[in-house]
């Protein structure tokens, strides 16, 4: 899905997403990664099933008030042990499948929200 969005901020936005790419201010990627409206960084996460204590708990360092966890093609729950450093830093934890974690983001970045999106991009 293309994404038509004014960035008159300069901020990270998702400018198009698909099952295997999402692409942030027109650059395509094809791997999972964390996105803030100032920061984007490659996540070492191939899969829903390979995401563990580490990938979690490394978002803590990025100080959103809110995670958005795109899960992958389908909303998948995470079990909440998973999320306890985000749980115990008062950081929110929200996830749902990566289209919507995408749509989401935007929104919320463009209303200058402290986001960040986790996003598992699947092969």
């Amino acid at each position: 899905m293309k994404l038509h969005l004014a960035n008159p901020t300069g901020i990270n936005l998702i400018t198009a997403y698909g099952d295997a790419f999402v692409e942030v201010n027109r650059e395509r990627r094809s791997s999972s990664l964390i996105l803030l409206p100032d920061a984007l960084a490659d996540w070492p996460v191939a899969s829903f099933d390979g995401l563990g204590h580490d990938q979690l708990d490394h978002l803590v360092a990025y100080r959103p008030a809110l995670v958005l966890l795109g899960t992958g093609r389908r909303h998948r729950f995470p079990h909440p042990d998973l999320y306890r450093a985000l749980i115990a830093a008062g950081i929110g934890l929200e996830h749902m499948d990566t289209g919507a974690a995408c749509r989401t983001y935007n929104i919320l970045a463009a209303e200058g929200r402290a986001v960040a999106a986790a996003l598992i991009v699947e092969a």
